[in-house]
């Protein structure tokens, strides 16, 4: 095959923060995925960059900042909804955990890679199965099970009838 018969390039799955912003409704402080590095075939893997500015590290713990173990969870839980295609205003709920393990603390300054793949999705539950690491030692692992309705259709706009001029009180 020549240069000019080459298949074209794959479209790349890597998505910045504006399209994991795009893609998931969480927001600051409760966007914990920084970057998609790559999904496809029902597999991702997420970056979460862990700073000193964290709000939770104010009181977890003075001192001796460490992320909650709960909160890794929930990354594992927002890099699952890359696994598979989502509508465009779809909500993923959390519904259980199973398995879940903490093998080494996250503190400020490490790079946590998330990585789920895909179990099974059908009538809008799904399970991943996920792990969390840091400079490629596992901290934490888990299965996440999760609600994922269909997306709500959008409600037709409703023109506003027209009002009569508020009253100011004062006389015209």
């Amino acid at each position: 095959m020549t240069d000019a018969q080459a298949a074209p390039p794959e479209p790349s799955s890597a998505l910045g923060i504006q399209e994991v912003l795009a893609t998931l409704p969480h927001r600051f402080p409760f966007v914990l995925v920084d970057r998609v590095l790559s999904r496809g075939g029902g597999e991702a893997h997420a970056l979460k960059n862990v700073s000193i500015g964290e709000p939770f590290f104010v009181g977890h713990f003075p001192g001796e900042p460490v992320m909650p173990g709960v909160l890794i969870l929930e990354a594992l839980a927002q890099a699952s909804m890359f696994c598979l295609p989502l509508e465009a205003g779809a909500i993923g709920y959390l519904a259980g955990i199973d398995g879940a393990r903490f093998k080494r603390k996250v503190v400020p300054g490490d790079q946590l890679h998330l990585y789920a793949k895909l179990e099974f999705f059908r009538r809008g539950l799904g399970k991943t199965t996920c792990r969390a690491e840091v400079d490629g030692v596992v901290v934490a692992e888990a299965s996440i099970l999760f609600a994922l309705p269909p997306a709500p259709k959008a409600a037709p706009a409703i023109q506003a009838a027209s009002a009569p001029e508020a009253s100011t009180g004062e006389p015209s």
